[in-house]
Parts: C-alpha cells; sequence; structure tokens
C-alpha cells in the first residue's frame, strides 16, 4: 500500500523524531544543571512529544504495510554556551523537521499517496506551532536572560508545561 520510497523516509522521519527527543533532553539536562527546572521540564516534555511523534508514525508504517526500519540515533550535543544559544539550537531544528516532513509530502503527493498526504497533515499543522512557540521563546529568553527576577519569572512559566499524548484520530 505504500512505496518503498515513501517507507524510507517516514523510517528516516522516525529517526529524526528519536533523534530530537535525545536533543531536547540534552537540553533539559543543560537546564537542570543550572537549577532552571522549569525550563528543564519544558524540554523534558517537548522531548516526549518527539517520541510521541516517533510512535504515530511507527504506527501509521506498520498499518499501510510498510517495513519498520529502526534507523541509528546520533548523539546529541551536550554542551551550550548559555540559554539563549539553547532555544535558537532549538528553533533551528524544529526548521530541519519541518522541512522533513514537508518532503515526506511532497514525495507522498508526487506519488498519489493520498493516506501519507493525509496522515502528514497532522504533522504540518503541529510543526507550524512548533515552530512559532520556539520563536516566541527565542524572544522571550533574550529579554529574560540579563534579569534574575525575569528569568525566575520565565522559569515558574515553563515549569507549568505538562505532556499531553495526542488521540487517535
Amino acid at each position: 500500500m505504500i512505496s518503498e520510497k515513501i517507507a524510507t523516509l517516514i523510517n528516516e522521519q522516525i529517526a529524526h523524531e528519536q533523534y530530537a527527543a535525545q536533543y531536547y533532553l540534552s537540553m533539559s539536562a543543560w537546564f537542570s544543571g543550572k537549577d532552571l527546572d522549569g525550563i528543564a521540564n519544558y524540554f523534558r516534555v517537548q522531548s516526549k512529544e518527539e517520541l510521541m511523534h516517533a510512535d504515530k508514525m511507527f504506527d501509521f508504517l506498520n498499518d499501510v504495510g510498510g517495513e519498520i526500519i529502526i534507523g541509528e540515533i546520533a548523539k546529541p550535543p551536550h554542551e551550550f554556551e548559555n540559554a539563549t544559544d539553547i532555544f535558537e539550537k532549538a528553533l533551528e531544528h524544529e526548521k530541519k523537521v519541518t522541512r522533513s516532513i514537508f518532503n515526506i509530502v511532497k514525495n507522498a503527493n508526487d506519488e498519489g499517496d493520498f493516506a501519507t498526504t493525509s496522515f502528514m497533515q497532522w504533522f504540518i499543522n503541529e510543526q507550524v506551532e512548533e515552530e512559532a512557540s520556539a520563536s516566541q521563546y527565542v524572544t522571550k529568553i533574550k529579554m529574560v536572560c540579563d534579569n534574575p527576577s525575569a528569568l525566575y519569572l520565565f522559569d515558574q512559566e515553563l515549569s507549568q508545561r505538562v505532556f499531553v499524548p495526542a488521540t487517535k484520530a
């Protein structure tokens, strides 16, 4: 039901999502080490979301009869310059993920694979939200990073984020 090419692209995206989870976990660890547990929480939740994305793709690929091949996951960086550097890297990474998802959709469209195109629409919408959120946090961290009181409030704000698993459509 799904072409080998599209299955390969989705398998690669599963690996990208799993890498993103590790990358965000590494970012969380950096903030934990600085006693900014609220911001660390934000990135822990982000990590869990990326694993959920990988699971959704895994299930879809299985449902359409594609071969699931678990790819290698590279070790993410663990050293960062500062909080702003991390948020900028997170935004950059989200943009990379968006390009990869768009590539899957383009190829699925080229093949007339409507099932994959329809399935991937959820991820397109998710990436719009992810990039907007990441961009806002870059702006906010730049505003507060030199102000300990503001940084404290920002940390408190991000401590409120909780992981909410997506419901199956």
